[in-house]
């Protein structure tokens, strides 16, 4: 098939007579022309079930892009808040053409140990017909694109209220290319770590992990906010926060659940593993503030369920829910502590993205070499191996993830600059790199 040519065909009815037909004749015309469609997208040996799950689960996914936006944006200071909203929505605009480009190739084509290569740029060796297991392999692109989409949106949370538009979407795009690139590969396109038997079901180390790490990085470079940590930051709106939260929950049952590939048992024990890490995160978090400031909150309550979410993440298929309540309650603990880190070591984290899924992306892995009883043995089955391996993969991701970034955001500070003027930071970066305000009261 010529390349652009539509896999749909008219059959016997042509444009001229389409144009020369009544109302009621044009109606089996356009039937036709459905289901030639229909027909052209059921590629021989696709699981019906399978392909309408994983295209839903990559909306789910998608969806949390608004539920972060919302989740961020209520963190921050009013004159903030679009600017906040504006990282997350221009990551799903140009990492969603970069992943067509050359991120799904790099990340999932052959390649060797190390990186893809360009068989799939601009997805051209794909056809209707390509299957990626029960699935056509255009639903695993997208499916994959959107995990490619969030990880380096969730960076946006440390450098909020202080970075240039401008350098932050040249950020983004060269850290997807440098670092979520070669990691996905390594963990989950037949790359070294792959090979060595890493376990990370839906992404606590391609996602998590990476990400918060190199935010890390990141603000070691840029530097804390203006009257840091004198001045109260106060979240602006923690209602919209506790809505971007449910939203991203929502949407988590997607991200870890859809990643079993399948509508089968794998998907269930995700689905409710995600659950239950999730609330029981939330509830150690609310009991730790509960025992130790007198006062349950509604923002660390939604920062404990975001660390369980994360953390369950790499073991969501891997372990019993029995496991998960565990798994959870130990990283609402852990990554309660791991906020309080910035203010004991003296950085800016703005919105706790080391705290949470840097500490988070740490114990996921950990605890899913440790815990894992399906699909894979952990310590616990007499496994000792897995755990080693889990281990290595933390630290050596973790590594990468640091330098890479840590080069990225030193050359992009000599060339463009990483931070915005100090009256600009003063005035607010709605109005001074939007021309807009979020609230015209």
């Amino acid at each position: 098939m010529p390349f652009f040519q539509s896999p749909c065909r008219l059959h016997s009815v042509s444009i001229e007579k389409i144009s020369k037909m009544s109302i009621p004749g044009l109606l089996p015309a356009l039937t036709l022309l459905g289901s030639g469609t229909a027909l052209a997208a059921d590629a021989p040996g696709a699981n019906a079930a399978d392909t309408v799950w994983i295209l839903i689960s990559s909306a789910l996914v998608m969806l949390m892009l608004p539920g972060l936006a919302l989740f961020y944006g209520g963190m921050v200071q009013t004159k903030n808040v679009l600017s906040s909203h504006m990282h997350s929505f221009v990551a799903l605009a140009v990492v969603g053409i970069l992943w067509v480009f050359t991120g799904y190739s790099l990340s999932f084509g052959t390649g060797n140990a190390w990186i893809g290569d360009l068989s799939q740029f601009l997805l051209i060796g794909t056809t209707p017909d390509s299957l990626t297991g029960t699935i056509p392999t255009y639903a695993f692109v997208m499916f994959q694109g959107m995990f490619a989409i969030i990880t380096p949106a969730l960076i946006s949370g440390t450098i909020a209220e202080r970075m240039k538009f401008s350098t932050y979407v040249v950020f983004i795009l060269l850290w997807s290319f440098f670092v979520y690139n070669p990691v996905a590969h390594w963990v989950w396109g037949g790359g070294w770590l792959a090979k060595m038997g890493v376990l990370d079901f839906a992404g606590g180390i391609v996602v998590h992990l990476t990400a918060g790490i190199s935010s890390l990085a990141i603000v070691a470079l840029i530097g804390k906010r203006q009257g840091y940590p004198g001045e109260q930051f106060v979240p602006h709106n923690l209602a919209m926060t506790v809505l971007g939260v449910g939203l991203l929950w929502f949407g988590w049952f997607g991200f870890n659940a859809g990643s079993a590939l399948a509508a089968n048992a794998s998907a269930a024990l995700a689905f409710t593993t995600t659950m239950v890490a999730g609330a029981a995160a939330a509830t150690s978090w609310m009991l730790m503030e509960w025992w130790l400031l007198g006062k349950p909150s509604a923002l660390g309550l939604a920062s404990g369920i975001v660390a369980g979410l994360g953390s369950i993440t790499p073991a969501a298929g891997f372990v019993t829910p029995a496991a998960a309540l565990l798994i959870g309650l130990v990283a609402g603990a852990l990554c309660y502590y791991g906020v309080r880190l910035k203010f004991k070591m003296g950085y800016d984290d703005s919105l706790d993205v080391v705290g949470v899924h840097g500490v988070g992306g740490v114990w996921g892995p950990i605890a899913t070499g440790i815990f894992a009883t399906v699909g894979g043995q952990g310590l616990l089955s007499g496994n000792a191996h897995q755990l080693q391996v889990q281990v290595i993969a933390v630290a050596a991701v973790g590594f990468y993830c640091y330098a890479v970034t840590y080069l990225l955001g030193w050359l992009l500070d000599k060339t463009m600059g990483l931070r915005v003027d100090e009256d600009q930071e003063l005035i607010g970066l709605d109005r001074e790199l939007h021309g807009e305000v979020g609230y015209s009261l």
